[in-house]
């Protein structure tokens, strides 16, 4: 397996870049994927998306600066990409933001791709019940397992702030869990 600065170049590199990115691929296509499901709940939707990130990624790839890691520049990809699919898809079906992200969590239950059982599905309610910036704190934080620095370069926000964001989706959804 390649580092990541070998990856890089070999990406940047005309000779090298179909090898190099069906590497990428490799490394990457699992976990990007869960990201973006996560976002947009359905499979189908987060297979489109994940194809447009990897496009994106591909036909950007030199005008990454290295100033982050590799993966977090993904990770901002896919994250951006999921939310403008988010947006279109609500705009596209004449309805909001919240109505189009409730419709995909009931459907959540019909999905054959979902292996959640009832709690996992009233953890996913409870997550998507969150503003959306709580809701990617959370599943990155949570999830993916990401340090604080790690989502600060993926989302652009101070580690102070998503601090507190997670904070606040882990006493929201705890409460959401613990009614009944």
């Amino acid at each position: 397996m390649l580092s990541e600065q070998e990856l890089i170049s070999k990406l940047k590199s005309a000779d090298a870049k179909q090898e190099a990115f069906r590497e990428l691929l490799k490394q990457y296509k699992e976990r990007l994927y869960w990201h973006i499901r996560k976002i947009v709940l359905n499979h189908d939707d987060a297979d489109d998306v994940l194809q447009n990130t990897f496009i994106k990624i591909y036909n950007n790839i030199n005008s990454f600066k290295e100033e982050s890691k590799l993966y977090s520049w993904m990770y901002r990809i896919a994250t951006n990409e999921a939310i403008t699919f988010l947006n279109l898809k609500a705009k596209r079906n004449n309805n909001t933001l919240e109505n189009e992200k409730d419709f995909a969590l009931n459907q959540l239950e019909a999905d054959v791709y979902f292996e959640g059982d009832a709690i996992q599905l009233k953890l996913q309610k409870a997550i998507a019940s969150l503003p959306e910036k709580q809701q990617l704190v959370f599943n990155m934080k949570y999830f993916d397992d990401l340090t604080y620095e790690e989502l600060s370069e993926i989302l652009e926000t101070s580690v102070g702030a998503l601090k507190a964001s997670y904070h606040l989706a882990v006493k929201k959804i705890t409460a959401l869990l613990t009614e009944d």
